[in-house]
């Protein structure tokens, strides 16, 4: 069995929830404290092991690229005033064994076209995809990597969920799941945004999978739906038909940064870990507390 050593990552999105701020600043780009979104789905897949990180980008998204080239003015300049903790930081970002490849989707046909134009990179080994607007923290192993350990373990392909509320059924992918005798979760129907009465579980993807590379083969004969557009889920329903596909609820705690409302809680976690914000956003928090029970 071949290792997942390749992550895709569809970032030509145009993020329209976060116009204006979007018009000229890639979604993926959007900070959580100090680090964009695009930055913490990389450290998730080097966290799993891999080694060759490919970017479905559209021609407007240079912004993604320039974030993790070298930027020589910056270094020298941090070097020369001695700020060697930030210069680490933008220097560490990607290690030097590992390769960055940019692939531009001429037209936004839906995710499902943006993992098939990965192809030519991966070739027949299997492959992990990452959706940057949905971040995950935990305090252990990434959820990319508990989902490739699992891939390791059984040689099935792994799409990551989570237990969603009825009523939100109609905003995710869907999976129906059978037990296997190892205790595991087999996929036996996926379905994409249906309405809480027609939903086969409460299990929503929430954008992981480590896929076969028999997705790609699957992805070209899929027929398009509204819009022309491709769906991934269409071409996992297709590959349930010949290989096991297993959902992973993984440890760690989501947040769907493609909202407005899970981007700020997301911010704001992420600020209470960390030791120098934590003190300052509590104090501020508590202020805005106060101000509440007063009016």
């Amino acid at each position: 069995m071949k290792p997942v050593r390749k992550a895709v990552f569809p970032v030509a999105g145009l993020g329209t929830r976060f116009l204006p701020a979007t018009k000229s600043i890639p979604k993926e780009m959007l900070p959580v404290v100090d680090k964009p979104l695009i930055q913490y789905a990389v450290e998730e897949a080097l966290d799993a092991g891999i080694d060759t990180l490919i970017f479905i980008t559209s021609r407007k998204k240079h912004a993604i690229s320039d974030h993790f080239d070298t930027a020589f003015e910056l270094q020298v300049r941090l070097s020369e005033s001695g700020k060697t903790e930030l210069l680490s930081r933008v220097t560490e970002i990607i290690p030097e064994h590992v390769s960055r490849v940019h692939i531009t989707q001429t037209e936004a046909l839906g995710l499902g076209h943006a993992v098939l134009c990965a192809e030519s990179v991966v070739g027949d080994e299997p492959f992990a995809v990452i959706l940057a607007d949905d971040m995950v923290l935990n305090r252990g192993p990434g959820a990319l990597a508990q989902m490739v350990r699992l891939h390791e373990e059984t040689g099935a392909s792994i799409i990551g969920v989570e237990q969603i509320p009825p009523e939100l059924s109609s905003s995710y992918g869907v999976v129906g799941v059978e037990e296997t005798t190892q205790g595991h979760r087999r996929i036996h129907t996926i379905v994409e945004k249906p309405s809480s009465a027609d939903a086969p579980s409460n299990l929503g993807v929430v954008g992981r999978y480590v896929l076969s590379a028999d997705i790609f083969r699957l992805l070209r004969e899929v027929k398009p739906g509204v819009g022309g557009e491709i769906q991934l889920t269409d071409g996992i329903a297709a590959l349930l038909k010949s290989d096991t596909v297993l959902a992973l609820p993984f440890k760690g705690k989501r947040y769907d940064c493609g909202s407005r409302e899970g981007y700020i809680r997301a911010t704001i976690d992420h600020a209470l870990e960390l030791d120098d914000l934590r003190g300052p956003v509590l104090a501020h928090i508590r202020e805005i507390l106060g101000q509440l029970e007063q009016d």
